[in-house]
């Protein structure tokens, strides 16, 4: 049985928009795994940790058969190739693979928790989310639209001729 999931992206050093269509390519070709929508590319502000450059970041959503860790190890694999070193926490980084959401499911594993425990506070993650699904629900959180009016939009700006897509 395949799952859906949501998948948020993002880099803010080397060449963002080659990373990230990259990262869309290798998410593509995992097994038993099809990239079902891609969000449009935001530049957005970094959130927390030194200064930084900003991000570029965008959102999938995904059809797959493989269960959330074997997702999340898949998710490393992809962040390895594409020089991610996790050297700081919330530092700069070449490639940011975040699970958002995964068929439903609310987890409390400290290895991987579902949702994601701080997608519902962070705009970079629900406004490309919102685009490719204007009614997207967060679970355990509600809807995203409802999320985002309480979330500063500030930092966050479509990119229209930043565009990710499956070759």
């Amino acid at each position: 049985m395949r799952a859906r999931a949501v998948l948020s992206i993002g880099s803010n050093l080397g060449d963002r928009l080659g990373t990230l269509h990259a990262c869309v390519q290798a998410i593509g070709q995992l097994p038993e795994t099809d990239v079902l929508a891609i969000s449009p590319v935001y530049q957005t502000a970094p959130v927390g940790g030194p200064s930084q450059p900003d991000y570029l970041n965008a959102v999938l959503i995904v059809a797959t058969g493989l269960p959330p860790r074997d997702l999340l190890a898949a998710a490393h694999r992809i962040e390895s190739a594409a020089g991610r070193v996790r050297a700081e926490r919330f530092g700069p980084r070449t490639l940011d693979v975040d699970i958002i959401s995964y068929g439903g499911e609310v987890s409390g594993d400290p290895v991987l928790t579902l949702p994601h425990p701080r997608a519902h506070e962070r705009a970079f993650v629900l406004v490309p989310w919102h685009d490719i699904e204007p009614a997207a629900e967060l679970p355990g959180r509600g809807a995203v639209d409802r999320l985002l009016d309480g979330l500063d939009r500030d930092g966050i700006r479509q990119l229209p001729d930043a565009v990710l897509e499956m070759s």
